[in-house]
């Protein structure tokens, strides 16, 4: 069943406008140890010139819908938390079709770094993968990767989420209100993925210097007329 949380809080809000912040978010005091994320035979480490970024936002109630119920979601999922958009990662791209991924052997991140990201990013083992995956080939520690994201993430706004999930409503359209709502990124610098016409992520295109840019043809999203369902609340 759908739930009025989230038109709740987004109605104490700017009126139209919301945070891509957390809406309700109690980082833990001991944050769970993630284990090591490795390359593997079908993720296998590539050491590649970078090309552009890609922030990856998550919309976390499909996420909580999908599988919220699973012991590793119950921070973002469960409890007192409550989730908007959530801060996938900061994704280095490649020159081609390739990107550079595991290009460094790294220990388990601290856990006041974990601790500080998991509000944006609400699961200690996918900061630990996101940081594991992509941070390492970008040349910068830790802190400076995770804070250029959470950065980014932080100055994001979302539109009446309530109000265009009562549709109907196409991609193009939910990319024009997201690009109305942050300027300084054009419509055609979002990317839009979704389950079976629900959406999932948006993937925001940046250049080299962090700038968001006309995301590249053939670099993955759903086709502009295609049609978008959002969900929500929890079932």
């Amino acid at each position: 069943m759908k739930t009025g949380w989230l038109a709740g809080a987004i109605a104490m809000l700017t009126p139209g406008i919301a945070t891509a912040q957390a809406l309700v978010c109690t980082p833990p005091a001991n944050p769970p140890r993630p284990v090591p994320d490795l390359p593997s035979a079908d993720q296998p480490a590539r050491n590649l010139p970078i090309g552009s970024y890609t922030l990856a936002i998550t919309w976390a109630p499909q996420f909580c819908r999908n599988g919220g119920f699973s012991p590793a979601a119950r921070f973002q999922c469960g409890g007192g938390n409550r989730f908007g958009f959530t801060l996938h990662g900061l994704w280095p791209d490649g020159l081609g079709k390739d990107w550079p991924q595991y290009c460094a052997a790294t220990p388990i991140l601290p856990p006041a770094t974990i601790r500080r990201t998991m509000c944006a990013t609400p699961s200690a083992q996918l900061v630990q993968h996101e940081w594991a995956k992509h941070g390492t080939c970008t040349g910068w520690r830790p802190d400076a990767y995770f804070a250029k994201s959470t950065g980014l993430y932080a100055k994001l706004r979302y539109p009446d989420m309530n109000r265009l999930s009562r549709g109907p409503l196409t991609v193009g359209q939910f990319a024009d209100a997201f690009a109305r709502a942050n300027p300084g990124v054009p419509a055609n610098a979002i990317r839009v993925t979704a389950h079976d016409g629900w959406l999932d992520e948006l993937w925001l295109c940046l250049d080299t210097k962090l700038r968001y840019e006309r995301c590249k043809a053939g670099t993955g999203g759903l086709a502009v007329d295609a049609s978008l369902k959002i969900w929500r609340g929890r079932r």
